[in-house]
Formats: C-alpha cells, structure tokens, sequence
C-alpha cells in the first residue's frame, strides 16, 4: 500500500468515527458530538462557523471530499515553522488532559477510548514510544509537531 493511499485510509477512518450514522455525511450534530466527546465546549456559533468552513459545496453537511481537504490543510498549515499553527496546539492539547505539556499513555488512552476506539494502555504506550524521541515515555508538543509534520510528507 502507497503512502498516499494509508494517508487516505486514515483520513476515511477519522471521517467515519464522526460520521456516527454511517450515512457518508458529517452534520453539525456529529462534529458537535464529537467535539463534545474530545472534551471541547465549543458553542453552537463555533459549530456553525466550523461547518461553514469545512461545508464546501453548502449542502449543509462535510463529505469525504470535504473532510480530507480540511485535514490537508490543516497539516500543511500546522507543519510549518514559526507558530507551529493553533491547529496543531489545540490538538495536542486535547489530549494533553492535565495540562502538563505532555502527553501521557494514560491520556492517549482516554482521548481514544472516548472517540470509540478499541485500545489498551500498552497499544497506547507502543505509539508514543514510536514518536517518543526523548525517551521520558510522553509526547511532547515539540515531538507532537514531528509527528505530524511527518504524517504530512507522508501524504505528498
């Protein structure tokens, strides 16, 4: 399998974990949902106003198309220097639950498990360990930022 087309394969498996009624369609209520489940408070404006970016033939709901352009651009604008963008650093600190600056076995656990994914503590600890550069059994956000800057050549 390319590169390309496992980057595709977990863009459709991000895609459907929002899309909860399997109709190929996210509405405003699944990207709500899930927000809500990532523990983000966003408001019904913040949902609107994400739909409306993301909602790029304004039928009112996010397709694959749509979705995979968004996370296509959220890498290359995440993976640069300078500010690193906030894209990157509000994912990180979804999982990064105490706001340590780090993200622990325990809190990937959480964050996946919470998303409806199947996984134990040590699946967890094999992926950090594999972007772990440091070697103090956490993902730091410097070590965040290689990771995906490295999911984002990987696409090319």
């Amino acid at each position: 399998m390319s590169a390309a087309s496992k980057k595709l394969d977990e863009v459709r498996e991000v895609f459907n974990r929002f899309d909860a009624n399997g109709d190929g369609l996210i509405s405003s209520a699944e990207l709500a949902g899930v927000l809500k489940a990532l523990g983000s408070d966003s408001s019904a404006d913040e949902i609107s106003r994400m739909m409306e970016e993301l909602d790029a033939d304004r039928d009112g709901f996010i397709n694959l198309s749509e979705f995979a352009s968004f996370c296509k651009s959220a890498n290359v604008a995440g993976a640069g220097s300078g500010d690193d963008g906030a894209g990157v650093r509000d994912a990180f600190d979804l999982y990064d639950k105490n706001g340590d600056g780090l993200i622990s076995a325990a809190e990937l656990h959480q964050v996946l498990n919470k998303l409806g994914e199947s996984c134990s503590v040590q699946d967890c600890e094999k992926m950090i360990k594999s972007v772990d550069s440091d070697g103090d059994g956490n993902v730091s956000f410097d070590e965040f930022k290689v990771m995906m800057s490295n999911s984002k050549g990987n696409a090319a």
